[in-house]
């Protein structure tokens, strides 16, 4: 799907009809199929990177100049709101006064930043100018994720520390769940970690044709200042990525150690029923002469052997501090 805005004013607004698209300040591509591709392309005279192209790693591939036209690429984060981010690649040209954008998602941030263009809220009566309109939105969806993972991390923290439960079962179900939120914080905070490192490596770039372009010098400051709020926000993504992991590791030792006391409790009961065991194996054995099966005070005599057996390993256990 092809979307054209033309800057009216200080207002962003679609076209209803393609006409002279070079008169465009921004051309939307979603999704695109190959014939519009070739229109695009015909109609402004570069090329459109086919989706495996956008996919591909190498800078190379990913930041570089042809034909007047600067293409860079960015892995962003999108579907936040669902709980399950997602990553998907969005590809930003920059030709002339036009901004070609060619993505296969859906970023909240796009039409967040299309809502405000449209009530002249941003500055996008250039290419550029929306161009770092959409990089600044990107960020600051990408900072309202870190906060949610953050919050999510504190709420998170005391319950893998604070376990004081009675019944080991509970606490072992919840040390499950637990172990499986701070799994999936920490993937999330990885995505998040790796579209920021694109960002920062695209805004890099951004300036640098901004400064070859002679683009206004507002852009330019406004790329700086994104590109300090994206170090800033990987210095944030890093200590919590420290901090995911340090609890993704205490949860794996607290279910270990759940572990080792039921292991450690069987022994001890194994090791205490052992001696009334003997006992009852004596007094369970078919001999004739057993005088004591005989007396009246037999059956209470065995059974207090037994009682007496098993206290004196527990009150051993008891003043060791293993039970």
């Amino acid at each position: 799907m092809i979307t054209v805005y033309d800057a009216v004013g200080e207002k962003l607004v679609p076209r209803g009809t393609f006409g002279d698209i070079t008169t465009a300040v921004w051309i939307d591509l979603i999704d695109p199929k190959e014939d519009e591709d070739k229109f695009i392309e015909k109609a402004l005279g570069i090329e459109v990177p086919t989706r495996s192209e956008m996919r591909e790693i190498e800078a190379s591939n990913r930041f570089y100049t042809e034909n007047g036209a600067y293409y860079m690429t960015s892995i962003i984060l999108h579907n936040s709101e669902q709980g399950v981010p997602m990553t998907s690649v969005v590809t930003f040209i920059l030709f002339r006064n036009n901004l070609v954008t060619v993505r296969y998602a859906e970023p909240r941030a796009f039409p967040i930043y299309i809502a405000r263009a449209a009530k002249g809220d941003v500055d996008c009566v250039t290419g550029p100018g929306v161009m770092i309109g959409l990089l600044e939105m990107l960020i600051e969806r990408e900072a309202d994720l870190i906060e949610r993972v953050q919050d999510e991390v504190e709420r998170m923290a005391p319950l893998v520390f604070g376990q004081t439960t009675a019944s080991r079962r509970p606490q072992n179900r919840r040390l499950d769940v637990l172990l499986k939120s701070v799994g999936k914080e920490g993937d999330i905070t990885s995505r998040a970690q790796e579209s920021a490192m694109s960002l920062h490596r695209l805004s890099l770039y951004f300036a640098n044709a901004a400064r070859e372009r002679k683009d206004d010098t507002r852009v330019l400051a406004r790329i700086e200042a994104a590109n300090h709020d994206i170090l800033s926000l990987m210095e944030s993504m890093r200590f919590l990525s420290a901090r995911t992991s340090f609890l993704l590791d205490a949860t794996l030792g607290m279910i270990s150690t759940e572990q080792n006391q039921i292991i450690k409790l069987f022994s001890v009961m194994a090791v205490m029923l052992m001696p009334p065991t003997l006992v009852a194996s004596i007094y369970g054995m078919n001999f004739k002469n057993m005088p004591e099966l005989e007396q009246p005070w037999g059956y209470p005599m065995a059974l207090f052997l037994m009682f007496f057996a098993a206290l004196i390993p527990y009150l051993y256990f008891k003043r060791k501090g293993w039970l």
